[in-house]
């Protein structure tokens, strides 16, 4: 998962001002984790606890209420609401990386990515996002070449796969739903070389900027085996200790390498 928030934090300073191109610089001295950061740690910390996600949702929000989150996420999470608002946003793509690196089965996968995304992306675009960005980083990490793993999610999900980065980049614009950024970010990593150069694809779109690289980082760190030393140092200096040991912990247990 620290391939997600790498690009979660890489992505942040382009989220607002968008940058139509592969080349500027990873790191700034503004790059900082946001709400996709957090809520996926937020998960991770849920597997390794077996607390339910909802909970885990909740306490994140609270120890990070300025993280950058959406409008009816902030609501929830800050209510005694534990009802879902039906949301078709890319929340529940960007928070989901855990489930793909923890569980041993593509059906436990599909199964805890619509349990995450349900407690309050319970519209069916919701979870099909969720599910989409997890299954593909299950079979990334399980070896799975990249045109089987395009092929499991056009079929399984119904996302049209085929155009390429470069046309997708000539209108593309801020787009938070999991129908109009997930399928790009797939994109971006099936078009990659290795795992930085899918972080530099997936923000040269535009849009939301961290929400994709973060969607794309996940499933490039399962398909390349982690993500190089440098960005790793760059990305922990950058997280408080309370989510570095997170992050720590779950990848002692779960690891990044291929299965």
């Amino acid at each position: 998962m620290l391939g997600a928030i790498a690009g979660d934090i890489i992505g942040s300073v382009y989220e607002h001002f968008n940058i139509k191109s592969t080349e500027f610089p990873l790191f700034r001295p503004e790059s900082r984790f946001t709400d996709d950061t957090v809520l996926t740690i937020a998960i991770a910390d849920s597997i390794l606890n077996g607390e339910p996600y909802a909970q885990k949702l909740k306490e994140y929000y609270r120890h990070y209420p300025r993280a950058g989150y959406g409008f009816h996420f902030a609501q929830w999470a800050s209510s005694d609401n534990a009802e879902p608002y039906n949301s078709w946003g890319n929340g529940s793509a960007m928070r989901v990386s855990p489930v793909g690196f923890a569980f041993g089965t593509l059906e436990e996968v599909l199964d805890q990515a619509a349990s995450t995304a349900e407690v309050t992306h319970n519209h069916p675009e919701g979870i099909k996002g969720a599910q989409a960005t997890a299954s593909a980083i299950y079979l990334a990490r399980s070896g799975s070449a990249k045109k089987e793993i395009a092929k499991f999610i056009q079929d399984r999900f119904g996302y049209d796969l085929s155009e390429s980065l470069d046309s997708i980049r000539e209108y593309y614009t801020f787009d938070v739903s999991c129908q109009g950024s997930v399928p790009q970010a797939i994109i971006a990593f099936l078009e990659s070389n290795d795992y930085e150069d899918a972080i530099r694809k997936a923000i040269s779109i535009g849009g939301d900027s961290d929400t994709i690289a973060c969607i794309a980082g996940g499933i490039a760190e399962a398909f390349y085996g982690g993500i190089p030393e440098s960005i790793e140092l760059e990305v922990i200096a950058a997280l408080d200790e309370r989510l570095s040991k997170i992050i720590a912990k779950f990848t002692k247990v779960y690891g990044t390498d291929h299965t």
